[in-house]
């Protein structure tokens, strides 16, 4: 067996690699699928194991009676009885049809859901943020004598709905300058679009006399404000029963996420230390791989890293995951190629 160290396990390195890619072929077993790509020395493939735990539930499933869940308020319990409860723009139980929400009340299991029943229009504050270069005034005259520049205010003196929307107009800010990404979820229209009727009425921002600029991360940003129309889902609040004991839910939700199910006692000693090394701090293999972690990757059902053309077919750039249970526990893999000389964790 070849013994692996944590986290890092170079099977091929240096001038081995050219000697190894050369007697592979030869070694009765040691090579599972098809033959190596020229290059795959210079790379290693990496493993590595999360804890989930050893229920689901305990993860996914909500209890309304016992955690803030945020929700707009009277959803679960108007979706219980059958009545009609709608939410505007956002889904009452913040879930998609691919990643639903569960919660159990009294016993029984729910998966909630929405379903869009109509459109409303509305108009809504749009705050955008932009750089102010230095010396640059928004009172500067047209032959250049500048007036006095206006105060900025600190971010993090304005009422908490602004300091959010600031916050995310930040991000819009910096990717126009190519400096950075923005989170797609929360920045609308270049900016942030306010929608919490509370929020709007604290805030500082859109008051007719509010102030021009604002500092953030000890940048100052000028304040533009628009009101612009959006034409937005309405959802219906939808609990449909799905189980009525822990153990009918426990099984709803293996059947949707759990690939896998090992047992350690069908695998060899050198898979087991594989998987007991991807559970502390990682494990890697260059191709061709080891008996133990050929093993492994058939049991993960990842047989396209080993059949095949390994470096196409395996994957290049996109990473294996999955979640799996292992003995009496869950777990989230993942599998990526890492050039065999990285560090990373």
């Amino acid at each position: 067996m070849h013994t692996p160290k944590p986290s890092r396990r170079r099977l091929l390195a240096g001038g081995l690699a050219a000697v190894a890619g050369t007697i592979a072929g030869c070694l009765d077993g040691s090579v599972t699928g098809g033959p190596a790509n020229d290059g795959d020395a210079d790379r290693v493939l990496s493993l590595s194991l999360s804890d989930a735990g050893e229920t689901l539930r305990d993860r996914t499933v909500v209890d309304p009676a016992e955690t803030d869940t945020r929700w707009d308020d009277g959803a679960f319990a108007a979706a219980r009885r059958g009545e009609t409860h709608t939410t505007q723009f956002r889904t009452p139980f913040f879930s998609t049809p691919d990643d639903p929400t569960y919660a159990v009340h009294e016993g029984t299991y729910y998966r909630l859901s929405s379903v869009v029943v109509d459109e409303a229009a509305a108009t809504r504050p749009v705050l955008r943020l932009f750089g102010v270069e230095d010396g640059e005034a928004d009172g500067d005259e047209a032959d250049g004598t500048e007036t006095d520049e206006p105060e900025a205010a600190d971010a993090e003196a304005l009422p908490e709905g602004d300091r959010r929307a600031v916050e995310i107009a930040h991000f819009a800010a910096r990717a126009r300058d190519n400096a950075g990404g923005m989170p797609v979820g929360l920045v609308e229209r270049g900016g942030y679009v306010y929608r919490d009727e509370e929020a709007v009425d604290a805030s500082a921002l859109l008051a007719d006399d509010g102030p021009s600029r604002v500092t953030y991360r000890d940048i100052v940003y000028r304040v533009a404000v628009a009101r612009e129309r959006f034409h937005e889902p309405v959802y219906r609040a939808v609990a449909e029963p799905v189980a009525e004991s822990p153990a009918e839910m426990e099984a709803i939700l293996r059947a949707r996420t759990v690939g896998a199910r090992i047992d350690g006692d069908d695998l060899s000693a050198d898979a087991v230390e594989v998987i007991e090394a991807a559970r502390h701090d990682g494990y890697e293999e260059s191709h061709p791989y080891s008996d133990g972690y050929a093993e492994v990757l058939r049991a993960f059902h990842e047989r396209p890293y080993l059949d095949g053309d390994v470096r196409n077919d395996g994957g290049v750039s996109e990473s294996g995951a999955d979640r799996i249970r292992y003995e009496d526990r869950y777990y989230d893999y993942r599998l990526r190629f890492l050039p065999a000389g990285d560090e990373s964790p």
